[in-house]
C-alpha cells in the first residue's frame, strides 16, 4: 500500500489538507481526489454563496438578465433643477465621443439625458442601446432593515414558533428513538426482528401519502392551529431508531450486566450508561431532526392556519402574492433562517463523522 506523505510541520489539520500518496510529487490519484473535492465544494457551496450575495441585491438588480454575481447599484447624482437624484450613464454620442450623462426619463428606445456638470447645455436624446449605467458594488443592507421593519413584532413570533417546534420535537425525538433503539439492541424478545423490520419499512411510505390521515388525527385531537399539532406527528423517526440501534450494538453487554449486578435499574442503565456512550449517534440524530423540523413546510402549512402560529418557513411564503414576489425580502429572510442551522451544524459537527461511521459497526 502506498505511503501517505504528510507535511513535516504544522497543525494536524494542515497535514490532513496536504496529505498525498506520493512522497515527492502528487500522484494521479491525488489529482483526482483534490479535483473531486473541489468539484463537490463548488456544487454544494455555490448555491449558498449565491443566496447570500443575492440577499444584498436590490429588487431591480435581482430582476436583471443576465444576472450579476455581485450586488450592484446604479450611481446617481444631484442635478440642479431636479428634486430627485438622477441615474448616471456612460453614453456613446453620435460623433463617437463618450460622456457621462444623467438620465431624466426614458421614452421607448430613447432616453432624455443631461450633462450633470453643465445643466444649462440642454437635454440630449440618446438611444438606450448607446447608454450603459454606471454601477458600483454596494451591499443593499436595507433589505434586512426593511424586513424587520415590515414584519415588526411578528418576526419575533415566527422565530419563537420555529425554535419551539424544533427544540421540543428534537428532544422528544431523541428520547423516543433512543428508548426504542435500546430495547431493540439490548433486549432479546420474540418479535424483535419483526418490530425492527416494521419500523424500517415505514421508510418506503412517502410523507405525502400519510399527510391526510395525519391531518385527520390532528384535527380529532383538536390540535389544528396549535404548535403541538406539528410536533407530535413526527416525534418518532425510523431513521433515528436504526442509527441509534446500530450504534448501541457496539456498546459491550458486559457493562450492562455489571450494572445489573450492582442492582442498577433498567432506567438508570439507560440514562447513566447507554445514553452517554451513545452521544455521537445522538448528535447525528439531533442534527437530522433539527434540519427536518426547521425546514418543514408542508405539515405546518396544513396544520397552522393562523398567522400567530406561523413558522419562519410559512412566513417566507407570505412574501409572494398573486401580483408580486418580493425577492429582496425573501432572500434576506432565507439567509437569516439558515443561520441557526449553520450554528447547530458547527456545534455538532465533531460528533457527526464518528457517529455515522460507528453506526455501521457491530
Amino acid at each position: 500500500m502506498a505511503d501517505v506523505a504528510l507535511s513535516k510541520s504544522g497543525a494536524p489539520m494542515r497535514g490532513l489538507l496536504f496529505a498525498r500518496r506520493g512522497r515527492t510529487r502528487l500522484d494521479v490519484t491525488d489529482w483526482l481526489t483534490y479535483g473531486f473535492l473541489v468539484l463537490g465544494l463548488l456544487i454544494m457551496f455555490t448555491p449558498v454563496a449565491w443566496v447570500v450575495l443575492s440577499s444584498f441585491k436590490t429588487q431591480a438588480n435581482l430582476q436583471e438578465f443576465p444576472p450579476s454575481i455581485l450586488p450592484y447599484s446604479s450611481e446617481t447624482t444631484v442635478v440642479e433643477g431636479f428634486d430627485q437624484p438622477l441615474p448616471l450613464f456612460d453614453v456613446t454620442l453620435k460623433d463617437g465621443s463618450k460622456a457621462q450623462l444623467a438620465q431624466i426619463r426614458r421614452v421607448g428606445r430613447n432616453a432624455q439625458m443631461i450633462n450633470p456638470h453643465n445643466p444649462g447645455a440642454g437635454r440630449v436624446t440618446v438611444a438606450v442601446t448607446d447608454a450603459v449605467p454606471v454601477r458600483k458594488v454596494r451591499l443593499a443592507t436595507e433589505n434586512y432593515t426593511n424586513l424587520v421593519a415590515s414584519s415588526g413584532q411578528a418576526m419575533g413570533r415566527y422565530v419563537y414558533n420555529s425554535l419551539f417546534i424544533t427544540t421540543v420535537a428534537t428532544i422528544i425525538t431523541l428520547v423516543m428513538n433512543s428508548m426504542a433503539a435500546f430495547a431493540l439492541s439490548k433486549y432479546r424478545f420474540a418479535g424483535s426482528s419483526v418490530a425492527l423490520i416494521s419500523i424500517l419499512s415505514t421508510l418506503m411510505i412517502p410523507a405525502t401519502v400519510v399527510l391526510v390521515p395525519t391531518y385527520l388525527i390532528v384535527a380529532e385531537l383538536g390540535l389544528v392551529g396549535n404548535l403541538w399539532g406539528v410536533i407530535l406527528p413526527t416525534v418518532a423517526t425510523p431513521t433515528g431508531v436504526f442509527l441509534l440501534r446500530q450504534y448501541m450494538l457496539t456498546i459491550p453487554d458486559e457493562l450492562i450486566e455489571a450494572a445489573r449486578m450492582d442492582h442498577a435499574s433498567e432506567w438508570r442503565i439507560f440514562w447513566r450508561i447507554v445514553l452517554p456512550l451513545s452521544s455521537p449517534a445522538l448528535a447525528v440524530v439531533a442534527i437530522f431532526s433539527i434540519l427536518s423540523r426547521w425546514n418543514d413546510f408542508l405539515l405546518p402549512l396544513i396544520v397552522l392556519n393562523r398567522r400567530e402560529v406561523y413558522t419562519l418557513q410559512l412566513a417566507l411564503n407570505s412574501f409572494q402574492s398573486e401580483f408580486e414576489v418580493r425577492y429582496d425580502l425573501m432572500l434576506a429572510m432565507t439567509t437569516l433562517t439558515a443561520l441557526p442551522l449553520a450554528c447547530a451544524f458547527i456545534f455538532l459537527q465533531r460528533y457527526i463523522t464518528s457517529g455515522i461511521a460507528s453506526t455501521g459497526i457491530k
